[in-house]
């Protein structure tokens, strides 16, 4: 049985790898480095570090901490402009997750930096519903590597213990992921997968081992989630 549901953030919650990969584009050819669709998607699941660092290698160019730390700023900062005028989180994806939380510990689980997760999260009045956050850190390995889901897992069963709960087991979570790297992940952690076909196609979710895919999450409803997983 379900009893907890770790989301995505990039391509699940918000609806924004095009725009990252706009943003990136802007920022990393301003640095003489270029970016194509095919040297963006391979590179789902990574953290903004692990992102900068493969793509000044592809480019031969060499790359001081401080100036990785420069060019993530940037994106950040114009990815901020992007999303500011219309906010790509669907009205239907609100209305799951709202619905979610009244039955399940609800978590997410992203590469991406914690405070860009914040923002979007107040913006969309989402603040409130999320048990866990499992972010880009030091020394945490990124998607498809399981480590960001075991690391949920740890901290659900943390606030478990400490409410008296029994703890939860990899099985009774469901991860859902918008690319490989993350269905891969929480396939090697032992989880539940959805795939959302918001980044990548049905067939490269399925390969990964998605074990449903959908369109949008607007689509579904606490109910489908008990019926096909419990």
């Amino acid at each position: 049985m379900i009893k907890a549901i770790l989301f995505d953030f990039n391509g699940v919650i918000i609806d924004d790898e095009r725009i990252h990969l706009k943003a990136y584009r802007e920022v990393l050819g301003g640095e003489g480095v270029s970016l194509s669709d095919e040297e963006y998607l391979p590179c789902l699941g990574m953290d903004d570090a692990a992102f900068v660092r493969a793509a000044f290698a592809r480019a031969g160019r060499p790359l001081t901490d401080k100036a990785m730390r420069a060019v993530i700023d940037r994106e950040h900062e114009l990815h901020r402009a992007l999303i500011e005028a219309e906010l790509p989180v669907s009205q239907g994806v609100v209305t799951f997750i709202k619905a979610a939380a009244r039955k399940y510990q609800l978590g997410i689980v992203s590469m991406a930096e914690r405070s860009e997760i914040d923002h979007v999260l107040r913006l969309a009045s989402l603040g409130k519903v999320f048990s866990v956050f499992v972010s880009a850190e030091p020394g945490l390995r990124h998607k498809p590597a399981p480590d960001c889901y075991q690391r949920a897992l740890d901290l659900l069963n943390a606030q478990r213990r400490a409410d008296r709960q029994l703890p939860l087991l990899a099985p009774e979570c469901l991860a859902i992921e918008d690319a490989p790297p993350g269905i891969e992940a929480a396939h090697a952690a032992g989880m539940h997968t959805i795939g959302v076909t918001a980044t990548v196609s049905d067939a490269e979710l399925r390969a990964a081992g998605a074990e449903v895919v959908t369109a949008s999450l607007a689509d579904w409803s606490v109910d489908a989630v008990h019926h096909l997983f419990d």
